[in-house]
């Protein structure tokens, strides 16, 4: 198993997750998030007063995949976020040792399937 992060446009939630629902994956988990990269923020222009934005907002997301996935999961995630221009965002691997579905016991890839068994 894998979790893949991504670091994305707050703009771009909706595209990626209908591109991870078209490839049969449920389950993810967004939270807002903050930071830079290459563009080290950017200069914003209120009532004639120029100010630097540092951290600009982005949208994190979180979902784990078994193996077999993961290169799906990356191409239907990297399709929908990109924009060409600089601040479209990260994409992070990393290896998931166990899961476990706490209201069923299920654990390993078991615990990921979109079963709604009772």
């Amino acid at each position: 198993m894998k979790m893949i992060t991504a670091l994305i446009r707050p703009s771009k939630v909706d595209a990626v997750k209908s591109a991870l629902v078209a490839i049969d994956l449920v389950g993810m988990t967004v939270s807002d998030a903050r930071g830079f990269g290459r563009q080290k923020g950017q200069v914003e222009r209120y009532r004639g007063n120029e100010f630097v934005v540092e951290f600009l907002p982005k949208s994190k997301v979180i979902v784990v995949v078994t193996d077999d996935k993961v290169d799906a999961a990356l191409s239907a995630i990297t399709n929908a976020a990109r924009t060409g221009e600089i601040g479209d965002g990260k994409i992070f691997v990393t290896p998931v040792e166990t899961s476990i579905r706490i209201r069923t016991g299920e654990s390993g890839d078991a615990a990921l399937s979109g079963d709604f068994a009772p």
